[in-house]
């Protein structure tokens, strides 16, 4: 378990945010901790819908129970947090 800073580019937010997470951490874990900072602040919540992951600029997600030590995401990489259907 280490910590792990990346950029988070939340869909709607015109912020970008440098989050602390773990290495240990699943995207979808990742994903709530980019929300924490962006919904209810300055993007509305989108309860029937699920936040994901992927490289900024890409357009593949990575899996949900991925943990971010089995990803090849760098320190401060700057990822996209893409609300879509469940």
């Amino acid at each position: 378990m280490a910590l792990f800073p990346v950029i988070s580019n939340f869909q709607y937010d015109f912020v970008l945010q440098l989050v602390p997470v773990d290495t240990e951490n699943t995207m979808d874990e990742v994903a709530a901790a980019a929300a924490h900072h962006s919904v209810g602040r300055r993007v509305k919540a989108r309860p029937d819908k699920v936040v994901r992951v992927r490289r900024q600029g890409s357009e593949t997600f990575f899996p949900r129970k991925a943990k971010l030590s089995e990803t090849d995401i760098k320190p401060m990489e700057a990822l996209e947090f893409i609300f879509c259907d469940s």
